[in-house]
């Protein structure tokens, strides 16, 4: 019985409060099936479901200036110096809370000067002696042993905001090289755009030119040249939205790479330049949540509400506190150990909770609610994942029409554009037929630009939905 009675707190103590391991199950989507979306304008793309995405995926865009883009980045980037900086904060309050746990030892020294009165009593051995000076040397330590796992809840709990900081660096990573490509995908086409714009202005000035030489000649009246004015001046009025466009990305680029909007940047790479990735990797449902950031993150923010109500049961059962001081106190310093001036201490004691006002109970009730909201947030997250994915493919397939038709519609334009300014120049067709063809020209060039470059976006968009491959955030960015 004796037995029992000693191994009781022993045992007790081994043991934690709370949901150890809390978790929320989520229907998982059928695999992606195979597929290859391949365009008669635009190069094919293979699905291959179950690939794993690899940590450096922009490299497959086969561009030099955006993987040094990328790399300047990775390493200047200022959202990734605050979520490292995170990291590294909640990884110190973890070992903060593991110090918490042992016990505590505390070395401490006092001197004093001190005049008593005469009436009363003289702790000195020499009822005399008034004015006298006073030293103490001490050394204490202190322990609570953690009965029902409060401690050890706590650890928890902070171990877990330490995951939480280490996956939000992950999705930082993954946002930031992300938004990086996009910008560069949306500032070669912007660019392209712009040459496209350049052109049609310079081709109309041409046509102007040519209409008012037959209007010198008699050949057409002024209305014709007006009508041509009108369709230089509306040419002229898209390129000024093209630039301020082009220029915005710029200075989102300069951002992302850590330098100051305006800030020269390396040669970017034009449309042309950028590849599109002949495979695209799509991992299973269940890697989807293994591997994503931001899931993985909300996986870990659930443990951690678990442990919070762990702390918050612990709280109301009794507390074991242990101290111990030894020292000892002289009116001269050598003398602080001689016989009869060193002293000690013991002390044991236990505590329950009685009457809180309902307090205890109600800060448990509050992280229970904590912890379902956690779960519906893990939930939330993981839908959110498959809705990503099933977006980019769904994108990427719509992708290749939207490029054929785009493709099949500047052909046409182009060549309808070309007999209306033979025909002009013949005198067989009206400035009204050359602005309907202008104008149809550059509207499908735009938008055929604007295909090529939804492609290209659109894979970025899988590779970010994936998770953008796993990195490791467990060493901090170098500083």
């Amino acid at each position: 019985m004796k037995r029992a009675l000693i191994l009781a707190p022993v045992l007790l103590a081994g043991c934690s409060l709370g949901p150890q391991h809390p978790t929320s199950d989520v229907a998982l989507p059928p695999p992606t099936a195979p597929a290859v979306i391949a365009p008669v304008a635009g190069a094919a793309q293979t699905i291959v479901p179950g690939a794993a995405v690899r940590a450096d995926w922009w490299r497959d865009f086969g561009s030099p200036a955006l993987d040094a883009l990328v790399d300047r980045a990775l390493k200047a980037n200022n959202d990734l110096a605050t979520a490292d900086a995170s990291l590294r904060q909640a990884q110190e309050q973890a070992r903060a809370t593991a110090g918490g746990a042992l016990p505590q030892l505390d070395a401490s020294f006092q001197s004093q000067r001190l005049k008593t009165s005469e009436t009363l009593a003289n702790p000195l051995p020499d009822p005399s002696q008034y004015l006298y000076s006073l030293h103490t040397a001490q050394l204490s330590v202190s322990y609570s042993p953690d009965l029902f796992g409060q401690g050890r809840s706590k650890l928890r709990s902070a171990r877990a905001a330490s995951e939480v900081a280490a996956n939000r660096l992950a999705a930082a990573h993954n946002t930031v090289v992300s938004n990086l490509v996009n910008a560069v995908i949306q500032q070669a086409s912007l660019a392209a755009q712009i040459d496209a714009a350049q052109t049609s202005i310079a081709t109309n000035r041409d046509v102007l030119g040519l209409l008012r030489t037959r209007q010198q000649l008699g050949d057409i009246g002024a209305a014709d040249v007006a009508a041509q004015q009108t369709l230089l001046a509306t040419a002229e009025g898209a390129l000024p939205p093209l630039m301020r466009q082009r220029d915005h990305q710029s200075s989102q680029i300069s951002i992302l790479v850590g330098a100051a909007p305006g800030t020269a940047l390396p040669t970017l790479p034009t449309l042309a330049e950028l590849s599109l990735p002949a495979t695209l990797p799509v991992s299973l449902p269940a890697a989807i949540v293994a591997n994503r950031p931001d899931v993985r993150a909300a996986e870990a923010q659930m443990r951690g509400a678990g442990a919070d109500v762990g702390t918050a049961i612990a709280a109301r059962l009794p507390a074991i506190n242990l101290s111990a001081n030894v020292g000892g106190e002289a009116t001269r310093i050598g003398d602080l150990f001689a016989s009869g001036n060193p002293f000690w201490a013991l002390i044991g004691g236990v505590s329950q909770p009685l009457f809180h006002g309902g307090a205890l109970k109600h800060q448990q009730k509050a992280a229970e609610a904590a912890l379902d909201g956690a779960k519906a947030q893990y939930r939330a997250s993981v839908l959110q994942a498959f809705g990503d994915v099933g977006d980019a493919l769904s994108g990427l397939k719509s992708d290749a029409d939207a490029l054929d038709a785009a493709s099949r519609a500047n052909d046409a334009a182009s060549q309808n554009l070309l007999f209306t300014r033979r025909q002009l120049a013949l005198g067989g067709v009206g400035t009204l037929g050359l602005l309907n063809a202008s104008s149809a020209a550059a509207q499908a060039s735009s938008q055929l630009v604007q295909a090529r470059a939804a492609r290209l976006s659109d894979s970025v968009a899988l590779f970010q939905a994936l998770g953008g491959g796993v990195i490791d955030t467990a060493e901090p960015r170098a500083r």
